[in-house]
């Protein structure tokens, strides 16, 4: 009797464990054919927006009136920024692919600059025409490249989940069809000499130099655990480190601990350089608040205290269910620099940080020299629309849309209903930026 009922307790149990890794093993595919789905979208969005984009550049060419012409380098630049975007959502971060990007982003930065200047007054000139058309050869190279990386994909079915675990294998297993195909097109686009852009197009570099800034010494492996330690004191157990492939652009360490009084997982990157954060994530069900916004607020400030972060100021707070969002900026004799911004998020159950991202501070962040601003304040607030009822005024130094960095004067005032954030070019009153600032969310009753 005794070894009948255990006989079925033992298959009800081993039934239930066998549905159990069945029900897993369906979720596992699931999860896997939507990334992989992702991957295959992304890539065939980018091979039709490079095709798109060679035309685009070929028809700019050909086009005799300036009426023509700079809608048609505008669209160049939006085409550019959909392929940028697709580059981003495929698993090439271990592969070093940052030439390609940077032609890319080349590309959107000399259409831009141009295509918002008046062309009546100042036409193109033999050497950017010489360059748009240098910009075509090289756009039409990328165009058969990815087309061929295309044709091997569709004709032997091949699947970008196995590119993704190529890559994270490590750099001996890296022999695959489409990482081949990518390597082969970043290796063309290197041959591109950086010298063939007007020495004028370096903002898209700005952003990426700015790593070089970073001070303090190299992080080794065995020290990261350590310094990982100040990041999230709960942290417990072995942490999974992995190092930054090479040819990365910026040196880091990827890190995945565990956090047991949660319950769950933080992922972080740290600079080898110096060991600073890049961004942390915790995603944890974040409970009942206990803590107001401004208690939230006071811990974020000690934190970016503690990591060493200094000289900065809360520029924009807001709160959504139980998370505060905080956004900080370095301030430099008195003038705000916004392009060193971190931004942070504020678990409201218990005052921990659960998200951080200082990428743009580690970017940017460096001795400036302030330049004299050409307008003074009252000159500068005559270039402001007189319904704005200003309430706070500062000097504030922003990067506008060409990736510049501007000297202006901030003016955050209200009109209406509304509160605006308007920055107005220190030299010649022009509106670099105006931004609407969200108001409180309204609460609805469940009905």
């Amino acid at each position: 009797m005794i070894r009948g009922i255990l006989i079925a307790i033992l298959t009800i149990g081993i039934v239930g464990t066998a549905y159990w890794g069945y029900k897993e093993h369906q979720e596992k595919n699931a999860v896997l054919i939507h990334a992989e789905n992702n991957y295959q979208r992304a890539f065939h969005d980018l091979t039709y927006q490079v095709d798109q984009l060679n035309d685009k550049i070929g028809a700019t060419l050909a086009m005799n009136s300036k009426k023509s012409l700079s809608p048609g380098l505008v669209d160049v630049w939006r085409i550019t920024s959909e392929a940028q975007s697709d580059v981003g959502q495929l698993p090439l971060t271990l592969l070093p692919f940052n030439k390609t990007e940077e032609f890319l982003a080349s590309i959107a930065d000399f259409s831009y600059r141009t295509a918002v200047r008046d062309l009546d007054k100042e036409p193109l000139s033999d050497k950017e025409y010489a360059t748009l058309k240098q910009l075509y050869t090289k756009s039409e190279d990328i165009q058969k490249e990815l087309r061929n990386v295309q044709h091997l994909v569709i004709d032997n079915n091949l699947r970008w989940m196995d590119v993704e675990l190529a890559l994270a294998a490590g750099e001996k297993q890296m022999d695959n069809t489409i990482i081949n195909g990518f390597k082969t097109v970043e290796k063309n686009v290197n041959a591109y000499s950086e010298t063939d852009f007007d020495p004028s197009f370096t903002s898209v570099k700005k952003s990426e130099e700015g790593f070089n800034h970073l001070q303090g010494k190299t992080v080794t492996e065995k020290e990261v655990p350590q310094i990982i330690k100040k990041f999230v004191p709960s942290a417990a157990g072995n942490m999974k480190i992995t190092p930054s492939g090479k040819g990365s652009r910026l040196e880091f360490y990827s890190v995945e601990v565990n956090d047991p009084k949660h319950k769950s997982n933080v992922f972080l990157d740290i600079t080898k350089k110096g060991g600073y954060p890049i961004w942390l994530i915790q995603e944890r069900e974040v409970k009942d608040q206990k803590i107001s916004l401004n208690d939230a607020s006071n811990n974020a400030a000690k934190f970016l205290k503690d990591q060493g972060f200094e000289d900065l100021v809360l520029y924009e707070s807001a709160q959504f269910e139980n998370i505060g969002i905080f956004s900080f900026v370095s301030v430099y004799e008195n003038v705000r620099l916004y392009p060193d911004a971190i931004r942070m998020k504020v678990a409201l159950d218990d005052g921990k940080v659960i998200g951080f991202s200082a990428r743009d501070y580690l970017a940017s962040h460096r001795k400036r020299e302030i330049p004299n601003a050409g307008l003074t304040l009252a000159e500068a607030k005559g270039f402001v629309n007189p319904n704005l009822l200003v309430q706070e005024d500062r000097l504030a130094i922003i990067t506008n849309e060409l990736g510049e960095e501007i000297l202006c004067y901030e003016f955050l005032g209200t009109m209406e209903n509304d509160t605006y954030r308007i920055f107005v070019n220190a030299d010649d009153g022009s509106e670099e930026k105006v931004e609407k600032l969200d108001n409180s969310e309204p609460i609805y009753q469940e009905i």
